[in-house]
């Protein structure tokens, strides 16, 4: 799929960027370019050493910011691909810096769009959260935005043969800022601090959301909102696995925050079908037959009022399963 053709990861310096990364060249060596554009220079020069440039030929790095359509426009000249990793995703600070986060979240994703209209750019995969579904937060709430613009940019594409699609996900194990690293370093201290003990989560590791992105890649038609099936985890579960020995101690919810974690509400039913390892979300108006899709992929329609939360999942995590996976996907040396 991506031998001979040009990639580019926006917010490529990120964790799942560089897990796209190491997959895409494992999997396509013939890979013509592959662009990381970040706004972090500290981060390219480090990822930088892991890729010199005698060994990956095909490696670039380009230092630019989403909110820059014109740094955006420069970027995608002769690039076929763009995975839209780039983001602020911290919920709290989001709340504190509302602005910021709208011109990175929303604007940033407008520049894309835009950018990817004036070049040549053959499909754009967006990255969205389970955040930006019934959002209650700012983040959310922007990244429930992002999703609408990238399914709309479908029908104003014109003559361009591009498809804009969005994969939504849960918690990514491991990923920077999340809750699994954050109790590895805590554990040394003695003490696990505790939101809201009745605390659930999606799980999914870097490898599922690559595995997802890529899929989205090769099997959209435009318009569609990709989310795994996937399993929960319990906040108390996660704690017993990592510092079964530590105090685990209660702090209150923090501004923003789910108890639990939404990615299908029950209004997005009549537009959500199962495919086999994920369901979609199509758009309300899609530019291409209902009918042959779902003959394409045998996907059939959910039960009305279906809705997918991370409270009521019917898969779980164990004790476990979580240090198994802790071991396997964050941390080889991982001993509770």
């Amino acid at each position: 799929m991506l031998n001979n053709k040009s990639v580019l990861i926006t917010g490529g310096t990120g964790s799942l960027g560089k897990a796209l990364t190491a997959n895409i060249l494992e999997k396509w060596p013939d890979v013509k370019r592959l662009v990381i554009f970040s706004r972090d220079e500290q981060k390219q020069f480090q990822m930088a050493q892991d890729y010199p440039v005698s060994q990956y030929p095909q490696m670039r790095f380009f230092i630019g910011d989403v909110r820059d359509k014109e740094r955006l426009i420069r970027a995608f000249s002769g690039i076929d691909y763009v995975i839209h990793a780039a983001a602020m995703k911290h919920v709290h600070i989001a709340e504190y810096n509302p602005d910021e986060c709208v011109k990175t979240n929303v604007g940033g994703a407008e520049n894309v769009i835009q950018a990817a209209l004036q070049t040549n750019v053959q499909s754009v995969v967006a990255l969205s959260t389970d955040k930006a579904c019934a959002p209650i937060n700012l983040y959310g709430a922007t990244k429930l935005t992002s999703d609408k613009l990238f399914v709309a940019a479908n029908n104003i594409r014109g003559h361009h043969k591009i498809k804009f699609s969005v994969v939504r996900y849960g918690n990514v194990m491991g990923s920077n800022g999340s809750v699994i690293p954050f109790f590895l370093n805590k554990k040394s201290e003695g003490i696990l601090p505790i939101t809201v003990k009745d605390m659930t989560r999606f799980n999914i590791s870097l490898q599922g959301g690559v595995d997802m992105v890529l899929h989205a890649m090769k099997t959209a038609w435009g318009g569609e909102i990709f989310i795994p099936k996937i399993p929960s985890y319990k906040i108390m579960d996660i704690a017993q696995a990592i510092g079964p020995n530590c105090e685990h101690k209660v702090i209150g919810i923090r501004p923003g925050e789910k108890i639990h974690e939404e990615m299908i509400t029950s209004s997005d039913s009549f537009y959500t079908y199962d495919i086999d390892k994920y369901f979609v979300i199509v758009p309300q108006t899609p530019i291409w037959d209902i009918e042959k899709f779902k003959e394409a992929f045998n996907a059939e329609l959910v039960p009305s009022g279906f809705a997918y939360n991370s409270g009521t999942n019917s898969e779980w995590e164990t004790v476990e399963s979580l240090r198994a996976l802790i071991k396997e996907h964050v941390d080889p040396n991982f001993e509770a």
